[in-house]
């Protein structure tokens, strides 16, 4: 089973995928800028799941023991956390969660200067690893309901074709149907959709309004 490294792990979207997927039986390391509050996050998620399941580590000590480095930080955290990570994540993939919310119009779309964050962080860390942009819309409400499915598809991006399959196993790990969006560029509109998502939400009063793709149960 291979081993996930969470940075931005103690968050709420990084914390629900990484219980999850700890309950799933991988490897979970919660990243964090400061190592003592990634192990304390860890700690915490430990004692709500009833095991040792998580450990905490600093960012760069986390993505170097990964097989995969998946990042859910603020956009604003985003090239920071990156940059200096080009080393560990190289010849990994990285699934980039990462929208490009412009507080305070968090209902409108923001399009960064490099297009999409996930293209911006392959960018950053050069073609020695493979980004792959996933998890944008889904709602960090319903992931913390353990027990439950998430009713929402994710839109999986990438340009090499393999990694799009192997995070779209972790979709289905973490109780979601991933779908295959093509292209790494094709990340714009996937990001696109958040803030689209998060008007609905306040408009109809719900919290995580989500995505389904209609028609593949058709084929």
């Amino acid at each position: 089973m291979k081993t996930l490294a969470i940075l931005g792990g103690t968050g709420k979207e990084g914390a629900g995928l990484a219980m999850r997927w700890a309950l799933r039986g991988y490897r979970v390391l919660i990243g964090s800028r400061s190592a003592d509050r990634a192990k304390t996050r860890a700690t915490e998620m430990n004692r709500e799941l009833g095991g040792d399941y998580l450990t905490g580590l600093a960012n760069a000590e986390a993505a170097a023991a990964a097989d995969i480095v998946i990042l859910s930080v603020p956009y604003g955290a985003h090239q920071a956390t990156l940059s200096g990570l080009r080393e560990e994540c190289a010849g990994k993939i990285l699934v980039d969660l990462t929208v490009p919310l412009q507080p305070p119009e968090i209902t409108q779309v923001n399009l960064p200067g490099g297009a999409a964050a996930a293209l911006e962080a392959q960018s950053i860390l050069g073609a020695d690893a493979t980004v792959v942009a996933a998890f944008q819309n889904v709602s960090a409400v319903k992931l913390k309901r353990l027990d439950q499915p998430v009713d929402c598809d994710v839109l999986v991006c990438a340009d090499d074709p393999a990694a799009r399959l192997d995070v779209m196993a972790l979709v289905e790990a973490a109780g979601m149907r991933g779908i295959d969006a093509g292209a790494l560029k094709n990340a714009v509109a996937a990001e696109a959709l958040t803030p689209v998502l998060l008007h609905i939400n306040k408009t109809y009063g719900v919290a995580g309004a989500g995505i389904r793709i209609t028609g593949l149960d058709d084929t």
